[in-house]
């Protein structure tokens, strides 16, 4: 076994794997870029060097910087990881060229196995049914006009796929003919920009499928296994957000021709290390091959915890020569995992990442809760690298337990100061269908999850705890965690007064009434308008906690202030209640005037300008497309939201924009 590693990636799957790493005495080396020179992962490992400043292509992209680096600390070993350069086959061959071993695939299967063309003729070759589609890696046949014509011979819907793509990056859904150009070079843009290739093949879009994938196992004499499946039928934007294992519609025998088929597939390729072969499974339980990942996957976690194997020490045991030391006989599933991923995005605008600073962190505890994250309090989210905060996954003995227990756990999660997708995994986990086991790949649009996930309304509790908590924090700021600062008599309980506090919840006011109750120390009976009033006791207080009494229940708020607002968060939720301020000296001398800010089109975050679609001067209709604006490896559609005339691009293609910056304006 060798006795240093280098870690060629960053965030979650870098601290991962240093935490396998020290278990089995193995020293890692770091790699970071400029924006990343405070991350987690930096800290965690025994050594760490500077790759490049931010953009990945400068960074996390550089291959033979990432070598030189190896070299130089010594390193015998270099880990992917996942992403970046994790499945490229030219980076294989130069690790293994400079003396390191490279802890991955052979580069020849890698190439074959890496491109989902040459994949798919592989498991036609031995067997294993494809979706049917256009495939052709000649670059004749990847002209528009040929792949139209192709796309009309195979029917709509379709999709539209990167050959060396991943993680939904590259991929179209196109349901109309008249659509397929535009999604075409979209598609092509996405694919050239996240792997530096445009190769794409077309596949029929199946209707209601499952997304079943096959976790594997091969060493370097002929062995190989397979660890059953995990379902990630649930996704957004082509992306996974929730993955489990077995999957609830699986039966044993099923299972064992999935697992053979994959298997096949393996031993045809020559595949050595860990990965993943993925099948779509139709409503009558037909299964297709699509891809096999020639690395590590995201959602490895949900396998460790059914078979109680460690993906990660397999992959290290199996690079350093040894013959695997488990028979297919020997694997077995126990009990139900479940993986949510915690991303940085608001699902009710598109699914927009959101960046900015992770000011607070809170993180749910408890039998059968495992959190993987490279993120923690005061790191930020930037527009250079994908937008996930952390990997939330439950095991119990059974789905419903599991289920159960995810449930929890989410409303026990708490992240302040960017907006995040929690809400929505909550709605998913409570939704009948999902504890149900109805999950496909439509699962979010066929049962509108996001037109039901509409913001909350403010409840009493929450108001109570903003409102208690803004009248006394202040007097016990010195306190400890769980100090209750009604031992000693402070100005605020001389007054004895009534206080009443109007906040601002998704521009409604919202009044609340509090009066102390001088006769029980800490307790107020607090009331809405038109409602009975309902007494509450402060158990506990400090800087950003705040426990509730009332009655016999007790209710957990975790807070945080601002210069203009109350962030409470209550059961997953966050609450922004903005307090009332005095006007400024500019809002009093322009009360009189309106402004309109109707004619500007805003960057919603910051990112890099890939497309201007539009001249100044020209017609538009609202909802068109104006700009692409890409950031987080994806791209964002930049509409109008009204029709009228192109008065001003402030930006041009290849430009670099801050979230808020002018784009453009129609008028």
């Amino acid at each position: 076994m060798f006795r240093k590693l280098l870690i060629a990636n960053r965030g979650e799957i870098a601290v991962r794997i240093m935490a396998t790493c020290r278990e089995m005495g193995i020293r890692t080396v770091a790699i970071y870029s400029e924006a990343d020179q405070h991350a987690r992962h930096v800290y965690e490992a025994d050594e760490a060097y500077l790759v490049g400043s931010a953009p990945a292509r400068e960074s996390y992209l550089c291959g033979d910087r990432i070598i030189q680096i190896a070299l130089e600390s010594q390193a015998e070993a270099l880990h992917p990881g996942y992403g970046f350069l994790s499945e490229n086959a030219d980076f294989a061959d130069a690790c293994r060229t400079a003396g390191l071993i490279f802890v991955g695939p052979t580069a020849e299967s890698m190439r074959l196995m890496g491109s989902k063309i040459a994949a798919k003729q592989l498991a036609h070759s031995a067997g294993v049914p494809t979706v049917p589609g256009y495939v052709s890696i000649d670059s004749a046949d990847q002209q528009s006009a040929t792949l139209l014509a192709a796309a009309r011979q195979l029917g709509f819907p379709l999709l539209i796929k990167a050959s060396a793509g991943g993680g939904g990056k590259g991929m179209r859904a196109v349901h109309k003919e008249e659509e397929f150009l535009d999604q075409l070079a979209g598609a092509q843009r996405e694919a050239l920009a996240a792997f530096g290739e445009s190769t794409v093949f077309l596949e029929r879009l199946l209707i209601q499928p499952r997304h079943i994938e096959i976790q594997i196992l091969a060493d370097a004499y002929g062995h190989s296994i397979h660890l059953g499946e995990r379902e990630c039928s649930i996704q957004r934007r082509h992306q996974k957000i929730i993955e489990e294992s077995p999957s609830p519609v699986l039966s044993p025998e099923l299972r064992t021709e999935m697992g053979q088929a994959a298997l096949r597939i393996v031993q045809a390729a020559g595949y050595q290390n860990a990965g993943t072969l993925e099948f779509m499974l139709d409503t009558q339980q037909h299964f297709y091959f699509l891809e096999m990942n020639t690395r590590l996957q995201v959602e490895h976690p949900v396998t460790e915890l059914v078979t109680g194997l460690d993906l990660v020490r397999q992959q290290l045991l199996i690079a350093a020569g040894e013959p695997l030391a488990i028979t297919q006989e020997q694997v077995s599933q126990r009990g139900h995992a479940i993986e949510v991923r915690l991303y940085a995005e608001d699902p009710l605008q598109q699914y927009l990442p959101s960046t900015g600073t992770i000011t607070r962190f809170i993180a749910p505890s408890g039998p059968g809760i495992r959190l993987d994250s490279g993120l923690s309090e005061q790191d930020e989210i930037t527009q250079y690298y994908d937008p996930m905060i952390a990997k939330l996954i439950v095991s119990a003995e059974d789905r419903l337990s599991a289920i159960n227990r995810l449930q929890q756990a989410l409303k026990r999660t708490a992240i302040f100061g960017v907006t995040t997708n929690l809400p929505l995994l909550i709605a998913i986990s409570k939704h009948p269908a999902f504890a149900a086991g109805l999950t496909s790949t439509d699962f979010l649009t066929h049962y509108e999850v996001i037109e039901q996930l509409q913001t909350p309304l403010v409840p009493d509790q929450v108001l109570a705890a903003a409102a208690i908590y803004d009248l006394t924090w202040h007097q016990a700021a010195n306190s400890n965690r769980y100090h209750n600062p009604w031992q000693n008599t402070g100005p605020w309980r001389l007054a004895g007064n009534t206080q009443t506090r109007t906040y601002h919840y998704q521009g409604e006011p919202q009044k609340i009434v509090l009066t102390p109750r001088i006769q029980q120390s800490g307790s107020w009976l607090v009331q809405r308008p038109d409602q009975e009033a309902e007494e509450f006791q402060v158990a506990a207080i400090n800087a950003h906690f705040l426990l509730l009494r009332q009655g016999n229940s007790n209710a957990s708020f975790f807070i945080q202030q601002t210069a203009t607002e109350t962030q409470i968060a209550f059961e997953g939720h966050l609450f922004h209640l903005q307090r009332p301020q005095p006007p400024t000296v500019e809002q009093t001398a322009y009360s009189g005037l309106a402004v309109s800010t109707q004619t500007a089109l805003t960057a919603p975050m910051a990112g890099t300008i890939i497309k201007v679609q539009v001249q100044v001067g020209d017609i538009v209709e609202a909802r068109q497309v104006l700009m692409i604006l890409g950031a987080m490896k994806m791209e964002h559609a930049i509409t109008s939201s009204h029709a009228g005339t192109v008065q001003r691009i402030n930006y041009r293609e290849g430009d670099v924009v801050s979230g808020g910056a002018l784009l453009l304006e129609v008028r």
